[in-house]
């Protein structure tokens, strides 16, 4: 599903235009966007949580030059789905 089949969905969803879907989802974006720049993470009860990690400096090895880098230290995001979200997948509903 692309973002205008998306849209148009939840705005049949929310009995509202396509414009109002559309400020909706940028607003919800643009919270949890701000929220994981805090450094924050995100609980949606039913569905899972986001969260902000930390990867630590590392340092890797060229395979073809056996040359050493330092990889820097970064932010990454990961999800992990609830408990009923990830069963309903597992059974295929």
């Amino acid at each position: 599903m692309n973002n205008k089949e998306f849209i148009s969905k939840l705005s049949r969803m929310q009995h509202c235009s396509a414009a109002d879907a559309q400020r909706m989802v940028t607003n919800v974006l643009g919270a949890m966007s701000n929220s994981f720049q805090r450094g924050d993470s995100l609980n949606i009860p039913g569905f899972g949580v986001f969260e902000v990690k930390k990867k630590l400096e590392r340092i890797i090895v060229n395979p073809g030059t056996q040359q050493r880098m330092l990889v820097p230290p970064k932010l990454v995001l990961g999800f992990k789905p609830s408990l009923a979200w990830k069963s309903k997948m597992k059974n295929g509903q």
